[in-house]
């Protein structure tokens, strides 16, 4: 059995963990926190991994105290930034055998959705990006969007191309979106929302959609027990959930 404890268990995404490792066969759950108590209290439930899904001034404090802990960490919040994520790989230098899995999504579609938008970007003159979710959420554009148009830009600049053409000159609204390393983004709040994204790519007479939906908080948790089960075969930071699949 893996003892797992569930930080942020009271909240939305976190009693959904609870439910799906309460079910699983090879899991349990032994330690249920959040804001009011100690990080510690993982380690003193003899959890080998724990699952954060807290807020974005939380998580990184959390994720120290577990390696500091000895604990592996199953990251799902989001709002990590590259100078939160560089502390954390600098810190798991002093403890190699501990796992950090930080994912923008586990939706195992979305995961997919964003490879294979980083394997057709450089096939295309034109690529944006559309995140839509509930208005709840916290943080824009969401990590699932930041992470793709990072492995677009990635994949165009390996591949030479340039970034996508846009003559805009006046945009005093800001009605062209966000810019995350020169690829557009774009996010819409709306209630009836879960979670969806669009990779929208063009040629001229041609175009090319990629489009993922959760449609509930049940999406992710296969993804979750995956990383959960993987972790400790993966020490050291990894970010996103393909890092643990074979693509």
């Amino acid at each position: 059995m893996i003892n797992v404890a569930v930080l942020g268990a009271s909240g939305r995404m976190g009693s959904t963990v609870v439910e799906a490792v309460t079910a699983a066969e090879d899991m349990q759950v032994v330690a249920r926190l959040d804001a009011s108590d100690s990080v510690a209290d993982a380690a003193r439930a003899q959890a080998s991994v724990a699952v954060d899904f807290t807020v974005p001034e939380a998580s990184e404090a959390n994720v120290h105290a577990l390696i500091d802990a000895g604990v592996h960490a199953v990251v799902g919040t989001s709002g990590w930034t590259q100078d939160a994520v560089a502390r954390v790989e600098e810190h798991l230098r002093e403890r190699p055998e501990i796992g950090v899995l930080i994912a923008p999504n586990f939706a195992l579609g979305a995961v997919l959705a964003m490879r294979f938008a980083a394997a057709a970007a450089p096939y295309f003159e034109s690529v944006e990006v559309i995140e839509m979710h509930h208005p709840d959420k916290l943080d824009a554009p969401s990590g699932t969007a930041h992470h793709t148009a990072a492995g677009i830009a990635a994949s165009r600049a390996a591949a030479g191309i340039g970034p996508s053409p846009d003559a805009t000159q006046h945009d005093p609204a800001g009605a062209r979106g966000a810019l995350v390393d020169g690829v557009r983004v774009h996010a819409v709040r709306l209630r009836g929302l879960t979670a969806h994204e669009e990779v929208l790519l063009g040629n001229p007479g041609e175009q090319f959609t990629l489009r993922h939906d959760s449609f509930d908080r049940s999406s992710f948790m296969p993804g979750v027990l995956l990383g959960i089960r993987e972790i400790d075969r993966h020490p050291g930071l990894t970010l996103g959930l393909d890092g643990y699949l074979s693509l």
